[in-house]
């Protein structure tokens, strides 16, 4: 007698994390027919670009090289914002000859802290790190975030500030000063006492990337400590790691103009927190996957 295949019954619980085709029944099984889902990558490397045809290739050498040489499960995903120049072109050549990149295209020039967020929430990995397109901390840096990862913080932030002897090329004095005064005013109006908040360098475990970063309102260059303070807000451990780092030419802030730009980004996120304006969500449990919002719950209120 012959027999006919007929597809393995699962639970409706169990199919979660395969695909299958649902027949018409009453049944509470779904019927299924098992095939094989591409697993998360360990890490996601998110750099935003905005007109960075000049040294984009070369970073992009760099990191996939590094990545590659690692043996690590990666992915890399450079988010364009609204480029005017080559920058997607040049990522889409580089991903036809290695399917680990990914290209990201903004609608429209939005910012950078738009460009992070974009990124971060749309990575797949269990670890992710964000890394401007000059690579000021070289990409062999990283090994260094992620070992504070492994040794308990959720976050782990880099910085130039810590010790000033691992700047290898240092910025202008007037760049120095602007900075340092930018950094106490943060300590003053959010209570943030980093030595660097602003090192373009950065590595979250994936449910504190997808914890704070569907809050984060601020979408320009003040999008870091807006990031930290969410960070805090939410009972999130946060280590801050000397990296080694040079200054690169070419940078886009004007001290004055967007330095009060950004001073009032800072004192935004003051009022959103007064307001309430970021509560309504808590750290997702598990692997970051999957958890419901509740209002006005943080983590440290969770365990209380």
């Amino acid at each position: 007698m012959e027999r006919r295949f007929r597809p393995y019954r699962f639970p409706l619980s169990f199919s979660r994390r395969i695909s299958y085709f649902q027949y018409p029944s009453s049944s509470k099984y779904n019927e299924v027919r098992l095939r094989v889902l591409p697993l998360a990558p360990t890490y996601s490397i998110v750099i935003p670009a905005y007109n960075e045809s000049a040294r984009l290739g070369a970073t992009l050498e760099k990191v996939l090289a590094y990545v590659h040489a690692q043996g690590w499960d990666a992915e890399v995903i450079v988010v364009n914002d609204g480029s005017r120049d080559s920058t997607g072109e040049i990522v889409r050549n580089f991903a036809a000859k290695d399917p680990i990149l990914k290209l990201i295209d903004n609608p429209g020039n939005r910012g950078k802290g738009y460009s992070v967020r974009n990124g971060m929430l749309q990575a797949q990995g269990r670890v992710i790190l964000f890394s401007d397109a000059d690579l000021s901390s070289p990409i062999e840096e990283a090994p260094k975030l992620l070992s504070a990862l492994e040794e308990g913080a959720d976050i782990a932030i880099g910085s130039r500030w810590l010790r000033a002897e691992t700047q290898t090329q240092r910025q202008p004095l007037h760049r120095q000063l602007f900075g340092r005064v930018f950094n106490l005013l943060l300590r003053m109006s959010l209570g943030l006492q980093f030595a660097d908040t602003q090192c373009g360098f950065k590595a979250f475990k994936r449910a504190a990337a997808q914890a704070i970063f569907p809050l984060q309102k601020i979408e320009r260059w003040g999008f870091d400590p807006e990031i930290l303070f969410l960070a805090r807000k939410l009972g999130f451990k946060v280590v801050e790691i000397p990296v080694l780092w040079g200054h690169s030419g070419g940078a886009r802030i004007n001290p004055v103009i967007d330095g009060a730009k950004m001073f009032q980004e800072m004192l935004r996120v003051r009022w959103y927190s007064i307001i309430g304006g970021y509560d309504g969500a808590r750290p997702l449990a598990g692997d970051g996957r999957s958890a419901a919002p509740v209002a006005g719950e943080s983590r440290k209120e969770k365990s209380a």
